[in-house]
């Protein structure tokens, strides 16, 4: 299931007076349920790429921003360098970030690579399952910020793209 469609069901939970919340697609199904007025959203995803169907958790809907944002000016990094201006691709989750399929493929991008918006620009491993990110505007990939098997924190800038 597209990571916009379970950002909008978030978004539909927290609107609503709903508790829960079930959609089944084929053989993906997402749940969210909301365990108190403030509390917590939780996601239980099955989803398929190299590992078999497990659970996801998802961080609270009140904090959740838009996985991407446009920089607007010249930003820091975690390594302390200047980070180019153009789109920044950001951690939807928590995780382990892997910049290709398997330790002895090459990277899904490079600085410099064009991309096209739907492109995979890396994997973050989570609760044993490998979340493909994509890129969700088209462009050049200007900046890489982060590392193959580097722990990646939810919403951290990972991608520049120009």
């Amino acid at each position: 299931m597209d990571l916009r469609k379970i950002k909008a069901l978030i978004d539909l939970l927290d609107k609503s007076n709903l508790a829960e919340l079930e959609i089944k697609e084929g053989e993906e199904s997402v749940r969210l349920a909301r365990h108190s007025q403030h509390g917590p959203v939780m996601m239980h995803a099955p989803m398929q790429m190299q590992a078999a169907p497990a659970a996801e958790q998802r961080p609270p809907a009140q904090a959740m921003p838009a996985v991407a944002a446009t920089a607007t000016e010249a930003q820091v990094g975690k390594n302390g360098k200047d980070v180019p201006d153009g789109h920044m691709v950001r951690s939807p989750m928590v995780g382990t970030f892997y910049s290709s399929p398997n330790p002895d493929s090459p990277p899904f991008v490079k600085i410099g690579q064009t991309v096209k918006a739907g492109e995979t620009l890396g994997i973050i491993e989570a609760m044993k399952m490998f979340n493909p990110i994509e890129a969700d505007v088209s462009g050049t990939v200007r900046a890489v910020l982060v590392t193959s098997g580097q722990p990646i924190e939810f919403d951290e800038p990972m991608f520049v793209i120009a």
